[in-house]
């Protein structure tokens, strides 16, 4: 099969969907490899390894042109226009946020296989794990930029000094992003509360922190409660392939402390906050009644060589597996789960009833 490795294009993403050892995988494996020009190269990735690999080094066109378009991000506007009928889109697409997106790749007859819904045999989504661990790590770090007076914040340091108590750290959802940026926050030394709606979650994480981590249920009460005396809150709620759940609304943000700052990891399936709109790593935050947000819909892209190099070692075996059988997206359990969108309809059922096709 001829495989296309284009360039990506949005904002600071320097991530890579292969890398050379990628190439050379699937080259071996009788595949043709077509690597658009610097797509790897400002994490080191160069064409010349892509070369030594056996991948062909092509144009934009002639990498849009294969019969499967393997990528990191969801295809931008000026990348829509270069799908046609019949082709395989195999990467991040997070359409639960995205409808318009949806719509379009429904129109243009592409079977749409996305990293996120794709699962292993114990159900988990081993796709989207790597980036949920790094952009949970990011997510204090994100905070923490925020906090500063500079950006609008209210000029915590979270781990505090000596006579002055550390800054309080929510997060709402005790999952892969919630519980890294909880390890982050908790080594800093910020007091780190975690409201989940899993009482074996919460217990699990209980025993593993030793008391260093408070854990609360998440329900209405709690999460204002915890959400008005934060200096910074981690968004990570994530419902499987679905738009998260809107945890804060507007009139709890008006009642959180002025320059506190609002990390909103789940943007990429629309927010945690009503406030919460997309960002860049050009213009990370914005302030809206009087809350520092950052919202950044690719945030691993911060730390590209790391999160390529953890997303390759994840994503080459499904894409071997669909490479060497297009069949698969519909016969293996794992694809099947991550196939959302093919013959110009909708197949994930969570998508379908957000975006009201079911």
């Amino acid at each position: 099969m001829n495989i296309g490795i284009p360039r990506e294009i949005k904002d600071h993403e320097y991530r890579v969907a292969l890398t050379p050892g990628g190439a050379k995988a699937l080259v071996a494996a009788g595949h043709t490899v077509c690597v658009e020009t610097a797509a790897g190269a400002a994490i080191g990735m160069t064409d010349a390894a892509y070369r030594a690999a056996g991948a062909r080094i092509v144009t934009p066109a002639e990498a849009w042109d294969c019969a499967l378009i393997f990528k990191v991000k969801e295809p931008q506007a000026a990348e829509v226009v270069r799908l046609r009928e019949g082709q395989i889109l195999f990467c991040y697409l997070h359409l639960a946020a995205a409808p318009e997106l949806a719509y379009e790749l429904m129109a243009r007859g592409v079977t749409a296989i996305a990293f996120e819904t794709v699962t292993d045999a114990a159900g988990h989504t081993p796709l989207l794990a790597p980036m949920s661990q790094i952009a949970g790590r990011l997510s204090i770090q994100m905070g923490m930029q925020a906090l500063e007076m500079k950006n609008g914040g209210r000029g915590v340091l979270l781990p505090g000094v000596p006579g002055v108590l550390p800054g309080r750290v929510v997060i709402l959802g005790g999952g892969v992003v919630g519980s890294h940026a909880a390890r982050i926050a908790i080594g800093l030394g910020a007091d780190t509360t975690l409201l989940d709606r899993d009482p074996e979650r919460l217990a699990a994480l209980d025993a593993h922190y030793e008391g260093r981590l408070k854990t609360r249920y998440a329900h209405t009460e709690n999460i204002a409660d915890s959400v008005t005396q934060a200096d910074l809150v981690v968004g990570a709620a994530y419902v499987h392939g679905r738009r998260a759940p809107r945890l804060i609304t507007r009139e709890l943000l008006r009642q959180m402390l002025p320059g506190a700052a609002l990390v909103d990891v789940s943007i990429d399936q629309g927010g945690t906050a009503e406030t919460s709109r997309p960002t860049t790593h050009s213009a990370p935050f914005y302030i809206e009644e009087g809350i520092v947000h950052a919202c950044v819909a690719n945030m691993p892209a911060a730390v590209a060589r790391t999160s390529t190099l953890a997303l390759a070692e994840v994503t080459l075996p499904y894409l071997l597996r669909l490479a060497a059988d297009p069949r698969a997206s519909l016969t293996d359990p794992g694809l099947a789960a991550g196939l959302n969108i093919a013959a110009g309809k909708i197949t994930h059922a969570g998508l379908a009833k957000d975006l009201g096709t079911h």
